[in-house]
């Protein structure tokens, strides 16, 4: 998941946002990572999209999968299945979106006034 947390502060640097930084490169390493195990048959990618816009940042990751993102309810000791928990802790806003194929999960960071707009994909992306 390097590529995207690069791609996210790289971004986050152009845009000139100088706050929540951690939490973006950890939202997007979790989205990435859930869109590489859950959200693509093998050998796919995903696409990576963010967008700055009336004082916040959106992190889109787009994939070809079925299924509808949710956190799952885990037991004390149990491993794997806090992505979504992290995001849902981390991020203002998160959710998704159908799209064909797949889907698109989303999550939002308040980072203060201005207004640009800028998106991408890392390389290796969709």
């Amino acid at each position: 998941m390097r590529p995207a947390r690069q791609f996210a502060a790289e971004t986050l640097h152009a845009w000139g946002v100088t706050c929540r930084h951690d939490g973006v490169s950890l939202c997007v390493s979790e989205l990435a990572t859930n869109a590489l195990l859950h959200g693509v048959p093998p050998g796919r990618g995903y696409r990576l999209r963010m967008l700055r816009y009336e004082g916040t940042v959106r992190v889109e990751v787009h994939d070809s999968g079925g299924g509808r993102p949710r956190i799952a309810g885990r037991g004390p000791g149990a491993e794997g299945g806090r992505g979504l928990l992290l995001v849902a802790a981390v991020a203002d806003r998160w959710g998704a979106l159908a799209r064909v194929p797949g889907k698109v999960v989303w999550c939002e960071f308040d980072v203060g006034a201005g207004v640009t707009v800028g998106a991408g994909a890392p390389p290796g992306g969709l």
